[in-house]
């Protein structure tokens, strides 16, 4: 009886030594990687996951074909020529004890859509969900959410997917800015789309932002210090390591991103916005590995109540770094969204402008549409006078104000106190005044945490908030 518990025993043992190596020799592929995914054409294809150590793996996907072997860590990673949209195709992956096939495979376009709970925010949750999601069946468009969380260490597999056909089953809990972006590139372009929902609400750009990028930035390492619980999604560092970092070896077209609202509690934190955002587009550009991809973002809505008197404020501040991001970083745009705003709601229902301004953008910036994809931006000033006169650039079709006389300019003299001002649209030009202001030295126009401008070009974009100044933006009260 002894002989046979032993003997039970010392297979119960052997099973469960084996069950890892057993487990280890099956070939697994990234989450990223499943039914109805999208890979993205025009460049290197990969195809990635774990095996064991030393093991051969083939893939073949249509016509391509190629090998690899797994590394000591059990990764590989097998690299398949560029190909034009096209599909679908059946991606088969071959190791010694197991065969992985997924069905439904196309070759399209592929955006990252990341930020915090604006970029989250569901398609069941904005404005006119009825209409939008009955009409949502495209099985060109493809769907994959990244799971929520933060991590310590960078992750090298994500979790979340699998990828999912868009439609009415499927798009109500997806976001709703993505989704709109991708369904006007479908539209356009007639490729599969693939969105990768990779966002989390509330989150500061610092915690989008490597460890390392931080640390080696000087205005920018201070946030390492910061006293953060590793499992609290607003620890610097720690949703780049679970949410960015696994996806990095998967090629894509570029990113589209609305953040913010977080970093614009104060006028310190607005402030850092100038070095952090930028920070953050380079180093996730460096990373991915495919040169300075297309960037696009979406610039702070209106939020708060509305006032008509000249104001200086946290979230005006963050607007205008992004706008500073805009003009300074390569192949970054910027939706300007001063048209749907909330007083009281930091999550405005109307996605869909925001959805396909950012799409305009794609197609200029990425497909090299020859399309109008902003608003009116600030250029320069002159001064004339007691006038100053503002030049912009994507002026378009022309300058219009909307809903009458011009407004939401100030101006100021040397004293920097600004009062309302004058304006009236000269050709493509504003020019801008005060009756008692005869040395003007700046003007400001949508300078607000809910701007009241009304200025537009033709081609239905409005103008983005700006500042002539380089006034400092941390008042003196709050500098120690």
């Amino acid at each position: 009886m002894r002989a046979l518990i032993r003997l039970r025993w010392l297979l119960a043992a052997a099973v469960v030594l084996w069950l890892p190596l057993a487990v280890q020799a099956q070939v697994r592929l990234h989450r990223l990687f499943s039914d109805h995914m999208v890979l993205q054409q025009q460049q290197p294809i990969r195809i990635f996951g774990w095996a064991t150590p030393g093991e051969k793996i083939s893939v073949k996907l249509g016509s391509l074909q190629g090998q690899a072997t797994a590394a000591q860590d059990g990764f590989f990673l097998v690299e398949l020529p560029a190909q034009k949209a096209s599909g679908p195709f059946a991606l088969i992956v071959q190791g010694s004890k197991n065969q992985v096939v997924l069905q439904d495979v196309m070759i399209g376009e592929v955006w990252v859509c990341s930020g915090q709970s604006n970029m989250q925010w569901p398609v069941n949750r904005s404005a006119n969900p009825e209409q939008v999601i009955a009409g949502s069946a495209n099985k060109l468009i493809r769907l994959f959410t990244v799971q929520r969380r933060p991590s310590d260490e960078p992750e090298q597999d994500v979790q979340g997917g699998p990828w999912q056909l868009c439609g009415p089953k499927t798009v109500p809990a997806f976001s709703a800015v993505a989704y709109h972006f991708g369904r006007k590139l479908q539209e356009e372009l007639g490729v599969a789309v693939g969105l990768i929902s990779s966002n989390y609400g509330g989150t500061p750009a610092e915690a989008w932002t490597s460890r390392e990028a931080l640390a080696a930035h000087p205005k920018l390492k201070h946030y390492l210090d910061l006293p953060r619980n590793p499992r609290n999604k607003n620890r610097p560092y720690g949703l780049f390591n679970a949410m960015i970092h696994p996806l990095l070896k998967f090629p894509i077209r570029g990113v589209i991103w609305y953040q913010g609202e977080s970093n614009a509690g104060n006028f310190r934190r607005a402030q850092e916005y100038y070095w952090l955002f930028p920070t953050m587009i380079q180093d996730w550009r460096r990373r991915w590995g495919l040169g300075d991809f297309p960037f696009l973002f979406v610039q702070l809505a209106p939020f708060r109540a509305k006032t008509t008197q000249p104001t200086h404020t946290p979230w005006a501040v963050l607007r205008d770094a992004q706008l500073h991001t805009m003009k300074t970083v390569p192949n970054t745009a910027m939706a300007v969204i001063v048209d749907v705003g909330d007083e009281r709601d930091i999550h405005p229902k109307q996605k869909g402008p925001v959805g396909r301004r950012l799409a305009l953008a794609a197609l200029a910036l990425a497909y090299g549409k020859d399309v109008v994809y902003s608003g009116p931006v600030y250029k320069c000033f002159r001064k004339d006078g007691n006038r100053i006169v503002i030049e912009f650039d994507f002026v378009g079709s022309g300058l219009e104000a909307r809903g009458g006389p011009l407004r939401g300019f100030t101006i100021c003299g040397p004293d920097r106190k600004f009062l309302n001002a004058q304006a009236r649209i000269e050709g493509n030009t504003v020019v801008v005044w005060h009756p008692q202001i005869q040395n003007p030295v700046a003007v400001r126009y949508g300078w607000a945490n809910y701007p009241l401008g009304n200025l537009w070009n033709r081609d239905g974009l409005p103008a983005s908030p700006f500042r002539t100044d380089d006034f400092p933006v941390v008042p003196d009260s709050q500098l120690q």
